[in-house]
C-alpha cells in the first residue's frame, strides 16, 4: 500500500522528528509537549491521500484542495494570450498541497518566473509571486494553463511537470509547500461548475465542464 505522504515531506518531517526526539532525550518531557505538536504539525501538512477521481471526458476537476477566491473573465498573457474563464483556488497551511492535473492533457510548455511572496490571496500574487506555469493541452487539442503561485509563507514550488509529459486526469504533478494558490485558465467556452467560497478537493471536486 502507498503510504499516504508526499515524499518531499520525508526531509522535513524526519529532521523535525529528530530534533524532538533529541531535546527529549536531554531534556525530558517539556521539549515533547513544545515540539511535539509541531512534528504532528509537519506530517499532517505533507499528507497526501487518494482521491475518487470522477469520470467523464468532459469534466475538468480541481487542481489543488481549497477554497475558490475567483471566477472571472481574464486575459491570460504567456502562453494563451487571451481571454479565458480564470479560476483560482486558495490553499491555506492546513490544506493538502499536493497538485493534480485538471484533465487528460500534455505538457506543450513551462514557464518558472522567481518572483516576490505577498499573501497569495491578493490580485497581484497571480503576477509578481513566484510561479511556475504549465501550457497543457488535451486530446482534442484544448490549450489551458495551470499556474502554481508561491505565497506569504510558501518558498518552494515543486513540479514534475516537463515539456512532453502526458498526465491523467487527477493524476499528481507537484506540491507547493506551506501555504500558497493555484490558477487555472481554461478556454471561455468551459462552463464553470464552482463559485467564489466554495471549498475544493483536487481531483475530486469538479471544477468546470468543456463544452
Amino acid at each position: 500500500m502507498r503510504i499516504p505522504l508526499a515524499k518531499e515531506g520525508y526531509p522535513f518531517i524526519l529532521i523535525s522528528a529528530a530534533v524532538t526526539a533529541v531535546s527529549c532525550f536531554w531534556g525530558g518531557w517539556l521539549p515533547l509537549i513544545i515540539l511535539g505538536p509541531l512534528t504532528f504539525f509537519v506530517v499532517y501538512f505533507f499528507r497526501d491521500p487518494e482521491r475518487i477521481i470522477p469520470e467523464g471526458d468532459d469534466l475538468i476537476v480541481s487542481p489543488a484542495d481549497g477554497r475558490i477566491i475567483k471566477v472571472e473573465t481574464a486575459r491570460e498573457e504567456q502562453f494563451l494570450k487571451d481571454e479565458t474563464l480564470k479560476i483560482s483556488i486558495f490553499m491555506n497551511v492546513f490544506n493538502v498541497h499536493v497538485n493534480r492535473a485538471p484533465a487528460k492533457a500534455k505538457v506543450i510548455d513551462t514557464f518558472y518566473n522567481p518572483g516576490k511572496f505577498f499573501n497569495a490571496s491578493f490580485d497581484k500574487a497571480s503576477l509578481l509571486n513566484e510561479r511556475n506555469l504549465l501550457l497543457m493541452e488535451n486530446e482534442k487539442g484544448k490549450k489551458f494553463v495551470v499556474v502554481q503561485i508561491a505565497g506569504l509563507i510558501a518558498r518552494r514550488i515543486v513540479s514534475y511537470a516537463k515539456p512532453g509529459s502526458n498526465y491523467g486526469k487527477g493524476e499528481r504533478f507537484g506540491i507547493i509547500r506551506f501555504g500558497s494558490r493555484l490558477d487555472v485558465y481554461l478556454p471561455t467556452e468551459c462552463k464553470a461548475e464552482v463559485s467564489i467560497g466554495q471549498k475544493v478537493s483536487a481531483g475530486s471536486t469538479i471544477l468546470a465542464k468543456w463544452r
